[in-house]
């Protein structure tokens, strides 16, 4: 119901990827103090420098998490931006200052919080419990071990105690969030009329003399830049994987070899129910509950069937009692020993008796099993085939890289040799400029019909290369481009073409288009206005030419644009009824607001979930603003390579 809140909440998160970025990504805080490069430096924080090996360390680590994420559809060259490597080479800094903060202050992170903070790691829980061997499963996927895993959770634990406290404490009081829960479900009755430009471009004319008027009063909006036609060849996992045979016999020797990774262990669906043992009580104390658990154990035997109803009633498990004691599919090291040998003792629907743990005393029942079983070859047959391929095609471009890297500086007048050896296709482009490919309409007849090599040929890297002097004006071979850590461009310019103004013949229906939607909504906005005028002096009835009335929130517009909504919902709530006026890209709308009428009264969990985000949000400020101070603080300085590793001048890639 709040999306709203929650959409304002994006920049929040970028804190909390401050606060917890993966470990292995940056150097631990003594590191930060005894680090000596002699690599270019981008950033100083109090005095150290962040290099550009430290931003290459992260942007890999970052981009193998994107890969991980986005499967097949990963496109690293999308990442590839001035955008996206302003915002890193800011969260090194963010995180270089609070790791700072974090030294000075001598933060640390008790065992037990460290215990607690893995448990509640998503992925390495099954059916809502920590698993310890899903979690070596995890660890072992990523190359991890614990200990180096525990080491860089620690360190990031002891970081986040810098911010973290201050967006915890912030609190938005009852009575605001009582009156913006009154704002956001406000109701406003509105009708409108929209006067759109399209109605009144067929009644406009546009002459060749206005035409040739504005073609010759704006030269300068219409040059097209100096651009390029290039040939190129690229080699990524595609390329490498063309000529990839998998045979029947690869795939069954896989899934022999691997089929402790398809296959299910034992598992039991367990109930239980829990009654706590304080550590304060003595010997009578526990005996009595003892005595308690002993009695409902005797219960649940003699009726199974009344588990649930126990558990709900006695079990002071606040997690599962009120599931009737459910804890979910169990398997071996989930539990601890004390329960776990127990438990796996037990038969189907047999219930045991009481069962001591670190936790208390239990009663457990077992609901269902499952045998252990494996998954048939035809079921992961295709999953098998793709991990196979990648595999192999991971081994060809390793190799396939190497050969073109030696090729292309033996042979630098043609790339078709090259092509050749390593059979891959030779792509053409059109109207490559030192900002990007023209838009279609300006690359003429050599036009490039695949928009999908925009991304390609749009990296800095090589429009950087293109525009050397060696393969602009020399016309020889770029050398090999590395766009990621899978993906490799090379490129030879064909024709190099100078800026110039297109001909007026060559951009006349571009012309006339847009002079006719410009005129076109200036009649509309006319047209409107002048009706918004008229209805203005007259009395407020409803009209009857306008769209039916519709209710509408600032959480749900109805058809309204954003524009039409925000000058609906911003009116002053007397006199009503009234009429506005919107202008907008695509014409002018007379709106009429007849009602304005409070929401239905909030219920205290719905105001205290917006407190919550509120609270959230504020909260999110409030760090924003002292990690702002720590970059005053620790006079955060950007240096000149900065500047050039954003626009794409600084290539450490090949470091």
């Amino acid at each position: 119901m709040f999306d709203f809140i929650r959409n304002h909440q994006r920049w929040m998160q970028l804190i909390l990827l401050l606060l917890i970025l993966p470990s292995f990504v940056f150097f631990g805080v003594q590191g930060y103090s005894s680090f000596v490069s002699s690599e270019p430096e981008l950033a100083t924080v109090d005095g150290k420098g962040i290099t550009l090996g430290e931003f290459n360390n992260a942007r890999r680590a970052q981009l193998e998490q994107y890969r991980s994420m986005l499967g097949a559809q990963f496109d690293a060259a999308a990442f590839d931006t001035p955008g996206f490597r302003e915002q890193l080479l800011n969260t090194l800094i963010d995180q270089r200052a609070i790791a700072i903060a974090a030294t000075k202050g001598a933060y640390s992170v008790s065992d037990e919080t460290l215990r607690r903070s893995i448990a509640a790691i998503p992925a390495v829980q099954q059916d809502g419990q920590f698993s310890p061997e899903r979690y070596r499963q995890v660890l072992a996927a990523q190359g991890l071990t614990t200990t180096a895993f525990e080491q860089g959770l620690r360190r990031d634990l002891t970081l986040a105690q810098v911010l973290q406290p201050i967006g915890l404490t912030a609190r938005v009081p009852t009575d605001i969030g009582q009156k913006i829960f009154a704002l956001i479900t406000e109701q406003r009755t509105v009708a409108r009329k929209v006067y759109a430009l399209e109605a009144y471009a067929k009644n406009i004319t546009v002459s060749p003399e206005d035409i040739k008027a504005w073609y010759d009063a704006n030269q300068a909006k219409l040059v097209i830049p100096e651009n390029l036609d290039v040939e190129y060849i690229v080699l990524n996992e595609e390329a490498a994987s063309k000529d990839v045979k998998i045979s029947d016999a690869d795939i069954e020797s896989f899934y022999k070899q691997n089929e402790a990774r398809y296959g299910q262990p034992e598992r039991r669906r367990v109930s239980h129910i829990l009654l706590e043992v304080p550590a304060s009580a003595d010997a009578a104390a526990k005996a009595v509950i003892q005595t308690k658990a002993a009695e409902l154990a005797k219960r649940a035997a003699a009726n199974p069937k009344d588990f649930a109803a126990l558990a709900k009633e006695f079990s002071q498990d606040s997690g599962s009692g009120n599931q009737g004691g459910d804890l979910g599919w169990i398997s071996k090291n989930m539990l601890v020993p004390q329960v776990e040998e127990a438990l796996f003792k037990l038969k189907k629907d047999e219930v045991s008796g009481v069962v001591e743990s670190p936790f208390g005393v239990h009663v457990l029942y077992v609901t269902d099993i499952q045998a252990p079983s494996i998954k048939p070859l035809a079921e992961v047959k295709e999953d098998i085939t793709v991990e196979i391929r990648k595999q192999l095609a991971a081994e060809r471009f390793a190799t396939m890289a190497g050969k073109l890297t030696n090729l292309i500086y033996d042979q630098r007048d043609s790339l078709k040799p090259i092509a050749d050896a390593l059979g891959i296709e030779i792509r053409k482009a059109a109207g490559l400029t030192r900002e990007g490919l023209l838009p279609l309409a300006q690359r003429g007849a050599a036009a490039m019909p695949n928009e999908a090599a925009l991304t390609l040929l749009g990296n800095p890297k090589v429009r950087q290369a293109a525009f050397s002097t060696e393969v602009m004006k020399d016309k020889l071979n770029s050398g090999a481009i590395e766009l990621a850590s899978d993906t490799i461009l090379a490129l030879r310019v064909g024709a190099v073409h100078a800026p110039k103004v297109p001909p007026l013949d060559q951009v006349t229906e571009q012309l006339r288009t847009m002079l006719t939607n410009e005129r076109a909504l200036m009649a509309a906005q006319d047209a409107g206005i002048k009706q918004l005028d008229l209805l203005k002096g007259s009395v407020a009835t409803e009209p009857k030419d306008f769209d039916p009335v519709q209710v509408v929130t600032r959480q749900a517009a109805q058809a309204l644009s954003r524009e039409q909504l925000e000058a609906v919902m911003s009116a002053s709530p007397t006199p009503l009824p009234r009429f506005l006026g919107v202008a907008g890209p695509e014409g002018y709308t007379v709106l009429w607001l007849s009602k304005i009428e409070p929401g239905s009264a909030p219920e205290a969990a719905q105001v205290s979930q917006l407190q919550g985000q509120l609270s959230q949000a504020w909260g999110a400020a409030e760090q924003q603003a002292a990690l702002q101070l720590l970059r005053e603080s620790y006079k955060v300085k950007m240096l000149p390579d900065a500047k050039k590793l954003i626009s794409g001048e600084l290539d450490g890639a090949k470091l």
